[in-house]
């Protein structure tokens, strides 16, 4: 039997006047599953998207719509995939087999990190550390609930909302917010 989450209502945080950050997310980078270094720098000017994502999980098809979020705002938005296995074990491949899947798949052209531990804990890659950490972004201290969570930051870097993993990339919810 294949777990999934839970059926939930949908979870959404959202600060409508969100603070600037203690820590500026600019200041950290992420590597690619080919082994390149992203500086989240390059986001500056733009909406930043943040997923944990994994390929064998009820909501991999999001990587779909996600895909189509990038090719609707290719100047508004730059999305990251971050793969974790910490979610029911939902991500066992390796980074190469991971990109593959994706692309294969799913047509993906945005970013994957190296497949990375999102939960807070030993390990936690240091832009989730940021993502769940109130005294790193001025106001958010909640972690993934599961796969395909989303973390959306406006384009000064202050982050804006959290939306769990029943919200669709393409809700009005998130393309209100990259289109303000």
């Amino acid at each position: 039997m294949k777990l999934t989450a839970p059926v939930a209502r949908k979870s959404i945080r959202l600060h409508k006047d969100p603070p600037n950050p203690p820590a500026e997310i600019y200041n950290l980078h992420v590597e690619d599953v080919t082994g390149n270094n992203i500086p989240l720098a390059q986001a500056k000017g733009k909406n930043l998207l943040l997923v944990n994502t994994a390929s064998d999980c009820g909501y991999t098809a999001q990587y779909a719509s996600l895909e189509e979020l990038r090719a609707r705002y290719p100047h508004q938005l730059l999305i990251i995939g971050f793969p974790s296995n910490e979610f029911k074990e939902q991500e066992k491949a390796d980074d190469e087999s991971i990109l593959q899947f994706c692309r294969v798949n799913y047509g993906v052209q945005f970013p994957l990190s190296k497949k990375s531990n999102v939960l807070k804990g030993d390990g936690q890659h240091p832009v989730y550390r940021w993502l769940t950490s109130k005294g790193l972004n001025g106001w958010n201290d909640k972690a993934p609930e599961w796969n395909f969570s989303k973390y959306l930051l406006d384009e000064k870097g202050r982050l804006l909302a959290y939306f769990g993993p029943q919200v669709d990339p393409l809700s009005k919810e998130i393309c209100q917010l990259i289109e303000q």
